[in-house]
């Protein structure tokens, strides 16, 4: 089914939400924005977005709300703030962001009970690249129906979607996907320092590793970064990743199971980020090793 005839309202116009809004715009969506910062609208509204004044306004003229927001206080504070008062059982909401798997079911439920408005889960992974090009990969929670719809209208965004299960599935598998990438992210900060003070090339150290076994996309992303000490422009931030470490180790702390690497990464990553990093890209990481400006 084509659903490009429904009205989208994209709240989140940040490194993410910008390349997403232009595809879903570049599919024949009509798509309407809102973000705290105005002027991120710009590049969004010339290819066609129709700028908000208020996210009730925008509430009011879409059909599916979608959000690409920094972290669960501000999800929730849009939910309760807005998405309450006027949603319908003819409106989705589709959750982009990376919100604590257990304030998006106790936000979803009480959605469904105040207005009969599902929820979709939807968080993704691929990076700025990823949701430039349309190849991220998405996690979904939530009913089949209101899935199979999430999975059509986001068909430009991903090269892999999958239904994992009830609402809140796919922040639980996003934060799987975080602690592996985390974990990885600082391994490579580290191997790429003992590569260094070792006397190799770190700057080769990507294509020499390309198709073995510890090739990673992440590998080949920030390893020539660390290596180059260039780290701009900013594809992702250090406090992101920061914030889903701590859910996996709350989760992980609710379900009584261990995760020590977690647990460690999320220490070494508080550590960076208290250096004055949690804005910066990830692969500033390799200065906990090394002297690099």
């Amino acid at each position: 089914m084509n659903h490009t005839h429904k009205s989208l309202g994209f709240i989140g116009i940040g490194l993410m939400g910008q390349p997403m809004s232009l595809r879903l715009l570049a599919a024949g969506y009509r798509v309407n924005v809102w973000n705290r910062t105005p002027e991120k609208l710009n590049t969004v509204i010339q290819a066609g977005a129709i700028p908000c004044k208020s996210v009730t306004d925008l509430v009011a003229q879409s059909d599916i709300i979608l959000l690409c927001l920094a972290d669960s206080p501000i999800v929730e504070n849009i939910v309760l703030q807005h998405l309450l008062p006027l949603g319908t059982k003819h409106k989705l909401l589709i959750d982009l962001s990376s919100t604590h798997p257990e304030t998006t079911r106790q936000l979803a439920q009480l959605l469904h009970k105040n207005c009969a408005m599902d929820w979709v889960d939807a968080p993704v992974s691929g990076g700025v690249a990823g949701a430039t090009d349309g190849t991220l990969a998405i996690m979904a929670g939530g009913n089949e129906k209101s899935v199979k719809i999430a999975r059509e209208v986001l068909e430009s965004l991903y090269s892999q979607f999958t239904h994992m299960g009830k609402v809140g599935s796919g922040q639980i598998t996003k934060v799987c996907n975080q602690m592996i990438v985390s974990c990885n992210v600082l391994v490579i900060a580290e191997m790429i320092a003992l590569a260094e003070k070792s006397g190799v090339d770190a700057s080769k150290i990507a294509t020499a590793l390309t198709g073995g076994f510890a090739d990673s996309k992440p590998l080949q992303i920030v390893a020539p970064e660390m290596a180059s000490g260039i780290f701009t422009p900013i594809k992702w931030r250090v406090k992101t990743l920061l914030k889903d470490l701590h859910m996996a180790t709350d989760l992980a702390s609710t379900q009584s199971t261990s995760t020590p690497m977690t647990a460690l990464a999320a220490q070494l990553m508080q550590l960076h980020g208290s250096h004055g990093f949690l804005e910066q890209d990830p692969a500033t990481l390799i200065k906990l090793y090394n002297n690099k400006k």
